[in-house]
């Protein structure tokens, strides 16, 4: 889209065909964008195609416009040219098609280099590409999609997090959300639902913890004045998200709300211990308590999420004594024993009723059964041990174990000092970057793909997200060997690479360089920035080193140039297809083994079949 940059419907229509296997396989995407912009004047195989192919600038984009070439330079109608493309789906059937349409076209009075230059593009093409009409079906929803997240940010962004994103991880699109200005609000037992909501809040409000020095949310200065303001609402963490909860156990604990302690939650949600124990530590219960509240979180006596991990146990261990005595009586005994047990609060049941009996409350009604509180305040069981509360990394490494999103604070942010001394240029100031500039960029990655592209070589696409938005990176064949195993097996990266301007908003960078974000921060904190210089450029040496083998030496005397040229085997289709033989197998891994959840998408190559 940044190359592209439409700006009607009919341009959405053509950008979502354009990038087809067709239009790339025979080599339109280039020619469209330079005469788009202005950079080419727009060329036409013919001056008698120019009406069929002056809404794309002289390139062939859809289906149609293969019809009507055919039908233009060999005078066929539109049901026969129609047959014509429906035979060049299949390869062998091209000798065939080929040897009518040559004579058919030169018959019609066609020059033999316009014949063959438009079966070029119509052999290479028409398998691949899009009908107009199918491409304005994914047109339509792209355009209302668009519409929604412009008017109505919060709303759109909180289905998408509802109905699965797609092959972006969900903490991708909160973290969108996030630089609109939406408030990203915690989960919590009495607030979140089956699905994300969208809450009003103050502009000033900032969503707790504020205890992670989260910056005040700003309202996009892109955004139009027409869009309204993104930060009078919020977006709250969907119960769904946990790990391992059920939709029974999500339906009871919005059944059985409100909930005055973990206790109460405890007896009337019948959720499991691992359950209950997971919400504590992503924070479900910490607007019951306090925690994270702008008091602070060390003071003596306050509860921390520590202080509840223990009393779930006890609530466990509890439950289970309970249980086991009351399997070991009789019917008639177990009725007795009932009424005179005591609960964690330490009065019996029959104690705890008279004095709840004596309270003049005002009964309100409610749509499911009230609680029972079994104690003598909502805070009774919750003891004070004393531990500290979990420190920032330790939060946010506890939502992404159990939530898969980084909600509170962006993991990038813990690193923010060490990029800014390393001179890392964000997302959003990608635009401002000279091209042909060598840069270094940084953050979480968010998807790795290696697809099939029209030099047989393998090519590894990387998307990082560094707080401020994604950015991607192409790793080709030539720079892969010392760095393929960081992009594919770590999660959090910097990445050196050579900056090309493609268009008014868009941009590529060709990565020269890939290293752990971790690593060198810890380099970093030991022995200084020159050491971590010195790290990066030992890898840059190793790749030189590596490219002067005996099998690139080859590879020069064979090309009769003084330039090492490695030769890598190449695998040829019978379609004709180029192939690297590693293009389609899966990426070596997903992660190290310390990685929480699955935070990127991961997508290997097509072998072209």
């Amino acid at each position: 889209v940044g190359k592209f940059s439409p700006e009607n419907f009919t341009d959405i229509i053509i950008d979502i065909s354009l990038f087809r296997p067709g239009p790339v396989k025979s080599d339109m995407v280039t020619p469209f964008l330079r005469a788009r912009h202005g950079w080419n004047e727009t060329e036409y195989p013919h001056p008698d195609l120019e009406n069929a192919l002056a809404e794309t600038y002289g390139v062939v984009v859809f289906h149609e416009q293969v019809l009507e070439i055919v039908s233009v330079l060999t005078g066929v109608d539109l049901a026969e040219a129609d047959e014509v493309r429906r035979a060049l789906g299949e390869f062998d059937a091209h000798a065939e098609v080929k040897a009518w349409f040559f004579p058919a076209a030169l018959g019609h009075g066609y020059p033999l280099d316009v014949v063959s230059h438009a079966w070029k593009v119509l052999a290479a093409f028409a398998s691949f590409g899009f009908c107009k009409a199918h491409a304005a079906a994914f047109a339509l929803p792209t355009y209302q999609s668009a519409w929604l997240k412009a008017h109505h940010t919060a709303a759109f962004l909180a289905g998408v997090l509802t109905h699965d994103p797609g092959m972006y991880p969900k903490r991708l699109i909160l973290d969108d959300a996030r630089n609109f200005g939406i408030a990203v609000l915690p989960l919590d037992v009495n607030a979140s639902d089956e699905a994300y909501r969208v809450e009003k809040v103050a502009i000033t409000d900032e969503p707790p913890p504020s205890i992670l020095g989260a910056p005040p949310r700003e309202r996009p200065d892109w955004l139009p004045d027409g869009c309204g303001d993104p930060r009078r609402y919020g977006i709250r963490l969907s119960l769904t998200d946990v790990k391992g909860i059920t939709g029974a156990e999500v339906a009871r604990i919005v059944a059985g709300r409100p909930y005055a302690s973990l206790s109460d939650f405890w007896h009337r949600a019948g959720v499991s211990r691992p359950i209950a124990e997971r919400l504590v530590l992503a924070g479900g219960f910490d607007s019951a308590y306090g925690i994270g509240s702008t008091l602070p979180v060390r003071r003596r006596g306050q509860v921390t999420r520590r202080d509840l991990l223990l009393q779930v146990a006890e609530l466990d261990a509890w439950s289970r004594a309970t249980a086991r005595a009351d399997r070991a009586l009789t019917p008639r005994k177990r009725s007795g024993a009932r009424a005179v047990t005591a609960a964690p609060g330490g009065l019996s049941i029959r104690d705890q009723a008279a004095r709840q009996s004596r309270a003049t409350a005002e009964v309100v009604p409610q749509p499911v059964q009230l609680a029972l509180d079994l104690s003598a305040d909502s805070g009774a069981g919750e003891r004070r041990s004393g531990l500290p509360e979990m420190t920032e990394s330790e939060l946010v490494r506890a939502e992404l174990e159990i939530l898969g999103l980084d909600a509170s604070r962006h993991i990038v942010d813990f690193y923010s000092p060490f990029l800014d001394a390393l001179g890392v240029v964000r997302s959003r100031d990608l635009l401002g970057s000279r091209s042909r500039s060598e840069i270094l960029i940084a953050g979480v990655k968010v998807a790795t793909q290696t697809p099939p592209v029209r030099s047989g070589r393998r090519v590894i696409f990387v998307t990082l997200d560094d707080s401020t938005g994604p950015v991607d990176a192409t790793f080709f064949e030539d720079v892969q060997g010392p760095y393929a195993m960081t992009v594919f097996h770590s999660w959090l990266l910097v990445v050196r690479g050579v900056v090309r301007r493609t268009g008014p908003r868009g941009i590529s960078l060709r990565a020269t360089g890939c290293w752990e974000l971790p690593a060198l921060r810890e380099t970093w904190e030991s022995d200084g920035m020159p050491a971590v210089w010195e790290a990066m450029d030992a890898r840059s040496i190793a790749l030189t080193d590596q490219a002067l083998t005996e099998q690139a030496l080859r590879g020069a005397a064979a090309s009769h140039s003084s330039r090492p040229v490695v030769v890598r085997p190449v695998l040829v289709h019978a379609s004709g297809f180029r192939m690297s033989p590693y293009a389609d197998l899966k990426p070596p891994g997903e992660g190290t083994k310390t990685v929480p959840r699955k935070l990127w998408h991961a997508s290997p190559g097509s072998s072209g079949h």
